[in-house]
């Protein structure tokens, strides 16, 4: 079991959860192990936000490139309640943290590490969505950063069977000595 750990919680939001470009169909199904760990250890939990710029413009690089394809999803044209986290999570925080970020990890900038850091985070307990984008960033970011990951199977979803698969089997398999996978429960259970 770790030692001092927190709940990385990413991108649980209205925009994913609601009928957008983004959809994630199967973010309802996750959402109860979710709903679990937040509420036990509120004071534990990071939800990560992922905040689309105001315009594609506003962007660097490739990343203007994708807000040209996702336009609809910048600040111009997304209804800014959108990018809120979901209803049933948004009452934990506070004592839950909310950090945003503007690319898929959440470690690219050194906040969110540098704040861990000083806590003397050891280990990562991630929940949320996408498996294969953003959850994927955050647990090869961790894994980079030397954290104890654990990804929890049954509150993690995409919009994309497939890869979601993949993505476990990837990181239970190849990552084996840094990320642990399990099941809500059973990480309940054994703290």
């Amino acid at each position: 079991m770790p030692g001092n750990w927190i709940h990385l919680c990413i991108d649980m939001q209205k925009m994913f959860a609601e009928q957008t470009a983004w959809h994630v169909p199967w973010m309802a199904t996750v959402s109860p192990q979710i709903v679990e760990l937040s509420e036990r250890y509120a004071e534990r939990t990071v939800f990560t936000r992922f905040v689309p710029p105001p315009t594609a413009d506003a962007m660097p690089g490739m990343w203007r490139n994708y807000y040209e394809k996702w336009s609809m999803m910048t600040g111009e044209h997304l209804l800014p309640e959108l990018m809120d986290i979901v209803a049933d999570l948004k009452s934990f925080a506070p004592p839950a943290r909310i950090f945003d970020k503007r690319t898929y990890s959440p470690w690219v900038d050194g906040r969110l590490h540098e704040t861990l850091a000083l806590e003397k985070v050891e280990a990562v307990v991630i929940t949320g969505g996408e498996t294969d984008i953003c959850v994927l960033a955050a647990a090869l970011g961790a894994i980079d950063l030397g954290y104890h990951v654990i990804l929890l199977k049954d509150a993690v979803c995409s919009s994309a069977d497939e890869t979601h698969d993949a993505t476990l089997e990837l990181l239970g398999g190849r990552f084996s000595v840094q990320v642990e996978i399990t099941e809500t429960d059973a990480f309940l259970s054994a703290l």
